[in-house]
């Protein structure tokens, strides 16, 4: 049996609107330390992992470890349904080939149900293994954002090189280049509109923008944004989620001269 309880069912709407224009379908995997996803896009260019640890659930009952396949875009028009104060419920039996959607208003005494058939997906689990990364910036995610989109409209790809001076994102179209540089400032008084650089030696990457502008759609769901960078790895992007855990989105540099 599976029943987990979310008061900010809000998250979960974010979380998905995040994910589905890059993942169609996916297994949620549930266990008793959390709720997990796993999933490459169709080109095979990107991963998305997701963690919400049982914790940050308001009742997280999780018997034994079960595997749902569901169609992300399916499962963002049900969430559409609920409220931004909803109380999300989800629920499934051990076995079953349905999962259950429950959405309470505390605020109209109303509560809606939708069931969902599971799909049967096959699940290529990536061991995703732990880097240690040349460079990891910190920075404002509505800013990264703004730099993804700004540059989108020149060029098809960005370089992003990170130096002690800052991250710099670079891009050259048919109508000319554009250099975006950011600065390290850790004295601003809010942390969140910081940006941190650790770096163990300079970085310089190219990567398809219209990645990087899919990931930006996670913006909504953190102030910040943690970015980590190194020559033989994907970059990880990599958005908090609340105090509950983390999307994160790995992408493959392209090599020059590869379509």
């Amino acid at each position: 049996m599976l029943e987990l309880r979310l008061v900010q069912g809000s998250l979960l709407k974010k979380v998905l609107e995040a994910m589905k224009d890059l993942v169609t379908d996916a297994n949620f995997d549930c266990s008793a330390t959390g709720f997990s996803l796993q999933a490459m896009d169709s080109s095979h260019v990107a991963l998305v992992a997701l963690l919400l640890r049982s914790e940050g659930f308001e009742h997280y009952r999780c018997d034994r470890n079960i595997t749902m396949g569901m169609n992300l875009n399916n499962v963002s028009k049900l969430l559409k349904c609920a409220g931004n104060d909803d109380i999300i419920t989800i629920k499934a039996d051990d076995g079953g080939d349905t999962v259950t959607f429950m959405f309470e208003n505390p605020k109209q005494d109303k509560i809606s149900d939708f069931e969902m058939k599971l799909m049967d997906l096959d699940s290529e689990h990536l061991g995703i293994p732990d880097a240690e990364y040349h460079a990891i910036v910190r920075m404002p995610s509505l800013e990264f954002s703004r730099i993804c989109k700004d540059l989108s409209s020149i060029g098809d790809t960005v370089v992003i090189s990170v130096t002690k001076e800052g991250i710099k994102f670079s891009t050259r179209g048919d109508i000319g280049n554009a250099n975006i540089v950011c600065r390290q400032n850790t004295t601003v008084d809010k942390p969140e509109v910081a940006i941190v650089i650790q770096m163990n030696e300079a970085v310089s990457l190219t990567f398809a923008l219209r990645y990087l502008n899919s990931f930006t759609k996670a913006t909504s769901l953190s102030e910040t944004v943690t970015i980590s960078l190194s020559s033989e790895l994907p970059l990880v992007v990599e958005y908090k989620i609340a105090d509950m855990g983390y999307i994160k989105f790995y992408l493959a540099p392209k090599i020059e001269d590869d379509e």
